[in-house]
């Protein structure tokens, strides 16, 4: 369950950004700064993060040393934290692997440029079945009957909850709708490599890798004029840092800790929490209105999302009584 929860938590922090994004662009801030604070405050933080951990642990290790002589090896030399047992071959795999990050958060927020957030959203929600279509076929097997019917739910809920059957398909614009679909493949791609790339290890440190590559690639697309010219210590500091913490920090953390447990399907359902907090936001925060419909799309999502546990646990009791 806590793995379940961890997968849900981080994709639900994701649904805070629009909001912030939307507030940036207000203040007259470029894509390029946007998404470069955002990884920067991120950065940090996996870092602090994963330097915490990486002391943590010799402390826990020489502490065990004192205690028994269990973690020497049979040449005398302690053994090393699991942490630091990376190679550079997997720190180069990793820093690739962090590649989906920047490119998702420069075309979703480009997106936002083009078509109502609602509206971008949407499309960035498309990950949901394409990460279950993606599963299947390197499984080489059929989606289970919970895990469909939930995508079901939850596609119908989508589509309440954005607006798109109330407002229709005037507000399209053909440049923001394809890159908002491509936003859903590169977030598909995303939580594939949160598990597959060096699931051995630390949570910690495989975040902190991923960010670095993630900001290397976005500083060599857009040069990071922000740190030298006094851009980021006006009010961009604070935008980066609630960017860095709810889109770069938090999500490949618990995606790290989450998705190599659970599988990129169920990932992909859990994913749709960002929907639901999306919305809140807007009402709460930018005070747009949202409709009655678009309410219950929301609740239809949290079904479609919890309905694939939920059958499989009563499947489950089921089967124990029966035996």
């Amino acid at each position: 369950m806590k793995y379940l929860l961890s997968v849900f938590l981080g994709a639900a922090s994701y649904g805070i950004l629009s909001t912030i994004v939307v507030f940036a662009y207000g203040q007259g801030y470029k894509l390029g700064e946007v998404v470069g604070s955002q990884l920067l405050m991120g950065f940090i933080l996996a870092w602090a993060l994963a330097l915490f951990t990486k002391w943590r642990e010799r402390r826990l290790s020489k502490r065990d040393e004192l205690d028994s002589q269990s973690t020497t090896t049979v040449s005398g030399i302690a053994n090393k934290p699991p942490g630091s047992r990376l190679t550079w071959k997997q720190r180069l795999l990793l820093m690739a692997a962090g590649a989906p990050t920047a490119i998702t958060g420069l075309l979703y927020y480009q997106s936002l440029k083009h078509i109502p957030a609602s509206l971008a959203i949407i499309l960035l929600f498309q990950f949901t079945w394409i990460s279950i279509v993606v599963q299947a076929v390197r499984q080489r097997r059929r989606p289970s009957g919970p895990m469909m019917l939930g995508l079901a739910v939850l596609l119908v809920g989508t589509l309440l909850a954005a607006g798109i059957l109330e407002q229709g398909t005037s507000q399209f614009n053909m440049t923001g709708v394809i890159l908002g679909l491509l936003s859903a493949v590169s977030y598909t791609l995303f939580i594939w490599f949160s598990g597959k790339a060096v699931p051995g290890a630390h949570p910690a440190y495989r975040s902190a890798w991923m960010l670095a590559g993630a900001l290397a690639l976005v500083f060599i697309l857009f040069t990071p004029a922000f740190l030298f010219d006094g851009t980021l210590w006006g009010g961009l500091f604070l935008i980066g840092l609630m960017l860095g913490f709810f889109g770069a920090f938090i999500p490949p953390v618990l995606f790290a800790v989450g998705v190599p447990r659970i599988g990129e399907g169920m990932a992909g359902i859990l994913g749709a929490s960002e929907l639901p907090v999306a919305v809140m936001m807007s009402a709460f925060v930018l005070n747009e209105y949202v409709s009655a419909l678009q309410w219950a799309g929301v609740a239809a999502v949290l079904i479609g999302i919890a309905l694939p546990e939920l059958l499989k646990r009563k499947r489950g009791k089921q089967a124990y009584h029966a035996v």
